[in-house]
């Protein structure tokens, strides 16, 4: 049973140039290899829009690395949107479609 520690999400928007430079599939890559749970997806506002499960300090690393992106991109700001947690988080983390 995973622990407490283990449960820690966020919601997260990336704004800047991160559509059509493979921003979702760069994040999805990212939380992979860092066992972490959730989704992203692309929004009609031209930001990307993620939500995250896992360990905090993976989540931690893995918005770092947000904050860089992938070639190509140019990353203006990495918010949390305040909400409540989800109950389901998908895994292994996947890309969704556009909201």
């Amino acid at each position: 049973m995973p622990d407490e520690v283990s449960l820690h999400q966020k919601h997260i928007v990336v704004e800047g140039v991160v559509q059509g430079v493979g921003f979702r599939w760069f994040v999805r890559e990212r939380a992979r290899r860092g066992g972490l749970r959730g989704w992203v997806r692309n929004r009609t506002d031209g930001s990307v829009e993620l939500r995250v499960g896992g360990h905090p300090i993976v989540i931690e690393r893995l918005l770092s690395e947000l904050a860089i992106g992938p070639k190509g991109a140019v990353v203006r700001a990495v918010r949390e949107i305040p909400d409540q947690p989800s109950d389901e988080l998908p895994f292994p983390f996947v890309i969704q479609r556009e909201r």
